[in-house]
């Protein structure tokens, strides 16, 4: 068996790398700063980093430890080999780069690298010229002092990349927060560091300078600002709460320093997922980032951040809830859903919405503690519709009702029967029938007739009709079924469309299901309800009785059947025939 070496087509590579590893050409200036930076680093530390343009040059130059010819032929020719990994193949803590592909994203905007490089060794200086293709030459080179120069040329189509506006903004952007000093013709672009560590001894002064800052990296005031900070990651920053209200789906993108040097400004992941109404900087000493060194790798330490920041803006939010209420309210106003997927798990965050977040409920909006004060007993239905076509009724006979239809309310109320036996409870349409009020025996009495023919019309919809006495009285009717019945009604449907098969099994079902009929609830205090009542079978009291059904199901925001729009069709013309009846239509 004879052994072979792989061949790398370095195009081919360099390809690879501009369509699939980079998101765009430009980091290849962070790239050689990351370079120049640890170059530094490994020497000490203390040094400068000068970039020059001129005339569709670059020329990157540090006073790092160099390279002597053997580590030239031994890191620059072998493509994934890093200078910065210790023997047994970790990357060593105090760099920036780690993965040995740095020095190629120059490929991208140029067919030549050269590299002049003087090791503080004390070995002379060496010049290295790499070619796109895969060739390399090294020679001896001239360099006074230890430290390192990468020289490119633009190819055709990437002048811009190189130009010097392009630079000094790209290194502004990479660059501004480094320890180390860097120049762009001679204008440095490094400041203070990161803004948050700044002291100042002025509490409000931080935060206005803080607030400035995420006006210019974000383009908003933050509604309010939250220090971050979590030591076994390296990690230091600040989450700036956005101001105005957005969807749970919005991406949540990040700025993200790793050692101080900017990773992406588009960084997600970095948080729990509800909390999508921060927007964070921060600086990391320990996460790993992937390869392209624009996002960062999942792994048990980023898991880990991930989870003591959503505590770090929880307890942001509890302290608050406690020190300041009336702008937690004006918070809520923003980002409830947020809070309410938090109390969905927390206890801490349930208490915040149990006390200060305003609920839809039949007496108004209302925090569900005072609700819960003022109505107890009370209920909650699980759907708006239901909310919306029942509160009236609810309210008007005693019964408190809170919606629980939006996001995560369900799960809250569920979470507050746990501790508090007065938490609202699952209202069954069904059990509000018991609440409205029977009518005296005589009446019912004089209304068996009709309520027999008014059976007979509602028979083929599997409803039942009944009388009741309740408020409000401009309601003529009310469509209640409960949730057995409505399981009931569905199951009834999909045997009806199903294949004999599929009809026998559903059919084998029904035996489970309860045999429960919706009910077309009429009110007695409605004056039409009650001519409609006293009509004779000679009247036109089948498409009445149809009529008030299909009001009553578009009220409630029912869905209709295709035999329930029938009904209404029949009704519609039924009455309509009605009206325009003369008796010379009897001849």
């Amino acid at each position: 068996m004879e052994e072979r070496t792989f061949q790398v087509d370095l195009r081919g590579v360099v390809d690879l790398l501009s369509r699939h590893l980079y998101s765009s050409p430009r980091v290849y200036l962070r790239e050689l700063l990351q370079n120049a930076v640890d170059a530094i680093t490994a020497r000490g530390g203390d040094g400068h980093v000068r970039v020059e343009t001129s005339g569709g040059v670059l020329r990157v130059s540090d006073d790092g430890i160099g390279l002597t010819e053997e580590e030239v032929h031994r890191l620059l020719a072998t493509i994934g080999r890093s200078g910065k990994r210790d023997e047994l193949g970790f990357a060593r803590h105090d760099f920036l780069g780690q993965f040995g592909i740095g020095l190629l994203s120059a490929f991208l905007v140029a067919d030549e690298i050269e590299v002049v490089t003087r090791s503080a060794s004390g070995a002379p200086a060496v010049r290295w010229t790499g070619h796109a293709d895969g060739g390399y030459a090294v020679e001896p080179g001239e360099r006074d002092a230890p430290g390192t120069t990468v020289t490119l040329r633009a190819r055709p189509g990437s002048g811009e990349l190189l130009s010097p506006p392009v630079v000094r903004e790209l290194a502004g952007t990479f660059a501004s927060l480094l320890p180390v000093e860097v120049t762009v013709d001679g204008e440095p672009v490094t400041g203070g560091g990161p803004p948050w560590r700044a002291s100042h001894p002025d509490p409000a002064r931080r935060r206005r300078a803080l607030e400035e800052y995420c006006r210019d990296v974000y383009g908003f005031a933050p509604f309010d600002v939250i220090d971050l900070d979590v030591p076994e990651a390296g990690l230091n920053g600040v989450a700036f709460v956005l101001p105005r209200e957005v969807t749970p789906g919005a991406r949540r993108a990040h700025r993200v320093y790793l050692k101080r040097m900017l990773l992406a400004e588009n960084v997600e992941g970095l948080l729990p997922e509800w909390a999508f109404f921060v927007r964070c900087v921060i600086d990391a000493g320990e996460l790993r980032p992937t390869a392209s060194r624009e996002a960062l790798y999942e792994d048990d330490l980023l898991e880990a951040t991930r989870t003591a920041l959503g505590d770090q803006v929880r307890q942001w939010l509890v302290r608050l809830a406690e020190t300041d209420p009336s702008r937690m309210r004006g918070f809520l106003r923003l980002h409830h859903l947020g809070v309410k997927a938090m109390a969905v798990t927390d206890d801490a965050m349930l208490a915040v919405v149990d006390r200060l977040l305003e609920y839809e409920t039949s007496a108004g909006p209302m925090p569900l503690s005072e609700f819960r004060r003022r109505h107890p007993g009370a209920r909650y239905t699980a759907s708006v519709e239901e909310f919306r076509r029942l509160s009236a009724v609810s309210a008007a006979q005693g019964v408190g009702l809170v919606n629980g239809g939006y996001v995560h309310d369900a799960e809250i109320l569920e979470r507050l029967r746990a501790t508090d036996p007065d938490a609202p409870r699952p209202l069954d349409a069904a059990e509000l029938s018991t609440r409205l009020g029977a009518l005296p025996s005589s009446d019912e009495l004089e209304l068996r007739p009709f309520l027999e023919a008014a059976s007979r019309v509602l028979e083929p919809l599997a409803c039942e009709v009944v009388v009741r006495s309740f408020d409000p009285a401009s309601l003529p009717a009310l469509y209640l079924t409960s949730r057995d019945a409505q399981h009931r009604a569905d199951l009834e449907e999909a045997r009806d469309g199903a294949d004999p098969l599929w009809a026998d099994v559903l059919g084998a079902l029904r035996g489970a299901v309860p045999d429960e009929r919706p009910q077309l609830v009429l009110n007695h205090r409605n004056p039409l309800t009650r001519r409609i009542t006293a009509l004779t079978p000679d009247g036109p009291l089948e498409p009445a009785v149809q009529a008030l059904y299909g009001q009553a199901l578009l009220l409630g925001h029912h869905p209709l059947r295709p035999a329930d729009t029938a009904v209404l069709n029949r009704a519609f013309l039924g009455l309509l025939d009605w009206a325009v009846h003369t008796p010379e239509d009897e001849r």
